[in-house]
């Protein structure tokens, strides 16, 4: 079978994939084709049928694990799978989608260690109870940018969480509790905004509010104070960081998602 990871070029495509987008489109002449995102555990690639259209579309729908035959071609220097046959397949669709390459239950571990670092017994239960509830490891930390595969989530909490702990050791003014807390629920919402693997689809309330919106919401519920609140409010806005522990939650969340995407030279 083809793992997206090892396609190239004018190969020939054989593979099982779900299917993350599925959009009917037309050309500028008018025919119909298939716009697909398909999906396995070594990464996405865009897909067209032009051919077949209404009988192909009724075969599988969006979420769906399929059977695909086809050839891969490069469109606006990017890899496009051309899809020539297509049939349902049987696979679990939620075990294609692209997955966490560190070990789940590790990164569990040591993000149960930084809530163990807040020390202010209110602010503990708070972020222990909002962790418990929100299964980090099912989802993204955004369904198209950085970390945007199943664990992505948990992966980008322990990164950001970790360089709130470090910064202040350099910083002791800093409120360690308070920002550790900031820190390790700031993308909460996203358990509520995304729907499941493999598609993470936004919810009804999700694509209305947001998953900052929907994380304060589950703070609110467990009566977090107003400087968690506004910390978590304002970490995708650096005008409105007004407390040091809201303009520093802001910047490591923007350095763990840039380390995560940036190339490196090899």
């Amino acid at each position: 079978m083809s793992a997206v990871a090892d396609l190239a070029e004018n190969r020939v495509v054989d593979g099982i994939y779900a299917v993350l987008k599925k959009e009917k489109l037309r050309t500028r002449a008018g025919a119909p084709y298939l716009a697909l995102e398909l999906a396995d555990a070594t990464g996405r690639i865009s897909g067209r049928v032009w051919n077949d259209v209404e009988l192909l579309d009724t075969r599988f729908a969006e979420g769906d694990a399929v059977h695909v035959l086809g050839r891969v071609e490069r469109f606006r220097d990017r890899l496009q799978l051309e899809v020539r046959a297509l049939e349902p397949s049987e696979a679990d669709p939620a075990s294609l989608a692209p997955s966490l390459r560190r070990d789940a239950d590790e990164l569990e571990g040591f993000l149960a260690f930084l809530v163990s670092e807040i020390h202010d017994d209110e602010l503990h239960g708070l972020v222990a109870g909002v962790v418990a509830g929100a299964p980090l490891r099912a989802y993204p930390a955004t369904p198209n940018g950085h970390h945007s595969y199943a664990g992505g989530l948990l992966e980008h909490t322990v990164g950001v969480a970790t360089i709130c702990h470090e910064l202040v050791q350099l910083h002791p003014r800093l409120r360690v509790d308070l920002l550790l807390a900031a820190a390790i629920v700031h993308d909460a919402g996203r358990t509520r905004e995304l729907g499941p693997a493999p598609a993470f689809r936004p919810t009804d309330e999700g694509n209305l509010l947001g998953h900052v919106h929907l994380g304060l919401r589950m703070l609110e519920e467990r009566e977090a104070p107003a400087e968690l609140l506004y910390a978590v409010a304002a970490h995708h806005d650096l005008r409105a960081a007004r407390t040091a522990e809201a303009a520093v939650l802001y910047h490591a969340n923007q350095l763990d998602a840039l380390a995560a995407t940036r190339p490196v030279r090899e």
